[in-house]
């Protein structure tokens, strides 16, 4: 049996390491310049009724419910089917933030680091993987529905005394205090439309930790555990 680690470092993907509202807003630009304002408007609206079916963003099963629905275009319409490779092959390493990459190399220094995010299961794969995210961290991505409701998986995954979760919606840092309590340390980056929701914002309690910006934790050295 592994033997745990002292500390292990959790770490979100969107709008935490990488800046997913531009992705987002290339996505609505793409979609409006290949399709019109109205069928774009449209594929918004299939992609919010997927995501309160499914519990999760998910880009590409989006685009196949808007294609069932859209009786103007053809099943194989050339300006849909390049909406998805514009999503697979979106260069997503150009869209980490400032220091992302410095940030995991210096946590490492701490302890293990592990991509824990919230997602589909060909989608957010693809994303991690071409942002350098993946072979960031070794590898270690762990990739759920609601990561929140995960924390024995994760625990099985990769044991330690302590955690760290990083994210940027205080909502799941609140979730994950609950459950682990004293054994977690919370650090939220008001980075991204969800850090920056000042409404949402006050529903929870304040995180442990609070930076402006991802790269404010190179210089950060977390206390042993």
């Amino acid at each position: 049996m592994t033997s745990p680690s002292s500390t292990v470092f959790l770490i979100d993907v969107d709008n935490t390491l990488l800046d997913n509202d531009r992705v987002i807003a290339d996505l609505g630009t793409r979609l409006e310049q290949a399709l019109g304002a109205d069928s774009a408007g449209r594929y918004w609206t299939a992609l919010e009724q997927l995501r309160d079916e499914l519990g999760y963003v998910d880009y590409l099963g989006a685009l196949q419910r808007y294609r069932a629905g859209e009786s103007s275009l053809g099943m194989s319409d050339p300006r849909l089917l390049q909406m998805s490779n514009f999503l697979i092959d979106y260069p997503f390493a150009d869209r980490l933030y400032p220091g992302a990459l410095e940030t995991l190399e210096h946590l490492r220094r701490h302890g293990p680091t592990v991509i824990l995010s919230d997602g589909d299961v060909v989608f957010q794969p693809r994303k991690v993987q071409r942002s350098g995210l993946w072979e960031a961290t070794g590898g270690r991505v762990l990739i759920y529905v609601h990561k929140e409701e995960m924390l024995d998986a994760v625990e099985q995954s990769h044991p330690a005394r302590h955690y760290v979760m990083i994210d940027d919606k205080l909502r799941i840092l609140s979730a994950m205090k609950a459950i682990w309590g004293p054994r977690l340390t919370t650090v939220f980056v008001r980075q991204g439309h969800y850090a920056l929701d000042t409404q949402a914002i006050a529903a929870y309690a304040p995180a442990d930790i609070t930076v402006e910006r991802i790269s404010d934790l190179i210089n950060f050295d977390f206390p042993s555990t």
